[in-house]
């Protein structure tokens, strides 16, 4: 008998692995999935805006060849920024959760390599291509301005570019990347659950 109570105990000891609910989980990282894509396509019509009101500056206004070309860079590395999310929103909206959940798994893992690239070299080339077209569409229309004024605005600048690359970036890639690890653990634990 005390070999039944002491297996007893021991089968009572063992830890209850919590099942997930199918319909919850999937409920759950499609509402997430259906944020980062909303979010991906308010950034789409962001830029989508500000290439037109770059297109319109540059055909009817009257500038310098540095302010040419300093909007000619801004506006190619919008086009660039445009491509690379729009790539991720597809990639995003192409599948359901509910179809077919080792797909969209595959699809999230897919994601998240592109946005760990994204978050790497593609945002210092981004933004190393927008300071300098800034900095040559600026030369022009600070030539007004006394020296420490221009200072002053480049400055500014130069301090924005920094606290976004080094202090905002960080934050939002870190807080989408705890996203994403979190909806993937979720499928994950719910693939295991059925194999």
């Amino acid at each position: 008998m005390k070999d039944f109570d002491h297996i007893m105990t021991l089968w009572q000891e063992q830890p209850v692995h919590n099942k997930l609910s199918v319909d919850e989980v999937l409920k759950q990282v499609k509402r997430d999935v259906s944020g980062l894509a909303n979010k991906l396509r308010w950034n789409i019509i962001t830029i989508v805006s500000l290439i037109i009101f770059t297109a319109v500056v540059l055909l009817f206004f009257v500038f310098t060849v540095p302010t040419y070309i300093g909007i000619s860079i801004m506006m190619a590395t919008m086009l660039f920024y445009f491509a690379t999310i729009n790539r991720h929103y597809r990639m995003l909206s192409k599948h359901d959760a509910t179809m077919s959940p080792t797909d969209y798994l595959d699809t999230l893992h897919e994601y998240q390599q592109q946005q760990s690239k994204t978050a790497g070299w593609f945002y210092y080339i981004y933004v190393l291509m927008i300071s300098l077209g800034l900095s040559l569409f600026l030369y022009e229309v600070l030539s007004t301005y006394s020296i420490y004024g221009k200072l002053v605005v480049y400055a500014t600048m130069a301090g924005w570019l920094l606290f976004c690359t080094f202090y905002l970036k960080r934050r939002i890639f870190k807080h989408e990347q705890e996203k994403l690890n979190v909806m993937i653990d979720r499928l994950e634990r719910l693939k295991s659950q059925f194999e």
